[in-house]
């Protein structure tokens, strides 16, 4: 029996023609090569969650709504995330958003990183959404893995593919090292934390 952790691979848009596909392909390929983790896909598109209107907080109460407690159960099975964002406006997609409005308790004291693309790279969303995780109590890490428009024109006018930017391949393998560990880490303290209250 394996004790390994999952680590959830968050697809943070939800388009029709969205991007985001070719980058979680080529980083779930990366993944599960590994072996020291689980690494799950999870597409906000099986989770349409209205925009957030519950009667309460959820750092009180869990959500009413189906699809949310369907999503909130489903981060709360995980150890670690890796969120795969566009950039909208400076900022994350608003489908993104409001579904970390519906959670709370789930994401707690575990770590996340990222994979972002757009012009700046999608740096500025990430940027955006480590304040957003801070508030959840997410611990997010410094690797991350970021698309400029060098990268997405290549891919999408020039028939490349990931694998002919190698320094992405070196990034995402940091990236990865650096989450497993923390993960390992931050879910070991949180079962200490369990049994000394028990």
């Amino acid at each position: 029996m394996t004790d390994k952790p999952r680590i959830g691979i968050i697809i943070g848009t939800t388009r029709e023609g969205r991007f985001a596909d070719t980058p979680l392909n080529w980083l779930v390929d990366i993944a599960r090569k590994r072996g020291d983790a689980d690494f799950d896909v999870v597409d906000l598109r099986d989770y349409p969650m209205p925009f957030f209107e519950e009667k309460g907080s959820p750092f009180y109460v869990p959500p009413a709504n189906d699809v949310a407690r369907k999503w909130a159960e489903k981060i709360d099975s995980l150890d670690g995330y890796v969120f795969i964002t566009a950039e909208y406006n400076h900022s994350v997609s608003g489908v993104l958003k409001n579904a970390l409005d519906y959670v709370y308790r789930e994401f707690n004291r575990k770590p996340a990183t990222f994979l972002s693309y757009g012009g700046s790279g999608g740096t500025r969303a990430v940027e955006h959404l480590r304040h957003i995780l801070a508030e959840l109590q997410v611990a997010s890490l410094k690797w991350n893995v970021s698309l400029g428009m060098t990268e997405m024109l290549g891919i999408m006018r020039e028939g490349k593919t990931m694998a002919d930017y190698p320094y992405l391949v070196e990034t995402a393998e940091k990236m990865l090292d650096d989450l497993v560990w923390w993960t390992d880490a931050l879910r070991d303290a949180r079962r200490a934390a369990l049994k000394q209250a028990a």
